[in-house]
């Protein structure tokens, strides 16, 4: 189950729309009831939306759309625009089990895929702001993030350290929203994304700006 979870998780972390559930199994190689279990445990974490009635495969070719016409540097200013301000409402509105999917969500696990638990945290707190819109709108912001085109040419080194600090950083959002304090809530986010914004700018070489 472990296993599975995880490799949904980074399907999802690359911005890839999930096929049909029977599609999905057989690609996997799993039953659809071990399929449907590890799915729920992803909703139940607030990393995968549940079905709305839209159109999952049109959101993703929306995202490809608009990943043809922005750079990484624009993703991460609206980033700052957003998230700060869900995180705020998520400090006044996140329910008990809301919080606790956030709490969890804060630490990386060992083994665990870096970027799905940055992915999760973030989506945790956005679920939680109780905007439905504005959770949507994280959520096609990310997509579009995703997409390879907007990939930093340098790639990205493993380091337990900045890890570490990610994970303070995320803790730190994470108390905040316990304590029900949404100015230290949307303080923390906002200085947690500065910095994600600093490492993007130190890793790009000229022209990775453009299209």
């Amino acid at each position: 189950m472990v296993d599975l979870v995880e490799s949904l998780r980074s399907r999802l972390a690359n911005g890839d729309a999930l096929p049909a559930e029977r599609q999905l199994a057989d690609e996997l190689g799993v039953k659809r009831h071990q399929l449907r279990n590890a799915l729920k445990v992803l909703r139940d974490e607030g990393e995968l939306e549940s079905p709305r009635g839209r159109s999952e495969g049109q959101s993703r070719r929306n995202g490809e759309i608009l990943a043809g016409h922005t750079n990484v540097l624009e993703v991460i200013e609206l980033r700052l625009a957003l998230e700060p301000f869900l995180a705020r409402l998520a400090a006044v509105r996140a329910t008990p089990v809301e919080i606790s999917r956030i709490e969890r969500a804060a630490t990386t696990s060992p083994g665990a895929d870096r970027g799905s638990t940055d992915l999760a945290f973030h989506r945790a707190v956005a679920a939680a702001s109780g905007n439905a819109l504005a959770a949507d709108i994280y959520q096609i912001i990310r997509r579009v993030g995703s997409d390879i085109r907007l990939h930093v040419q340098q790639p990205v080194p493993h380091c337990p350290d900045r890890i570490r600090q990610r994970d303070r950083e995320h803790q730190a959002i994470a108390q905040a929203i316990r304590n029900r304090a949404p100015d230290l809530a949307e303080t923390a986010m906002r200085e947690h994304l500065i910095r994600v914004r600093e490492q993007i700018m130190a890793r790009m070489v000229p022209g990775s700006q453009s299209n």
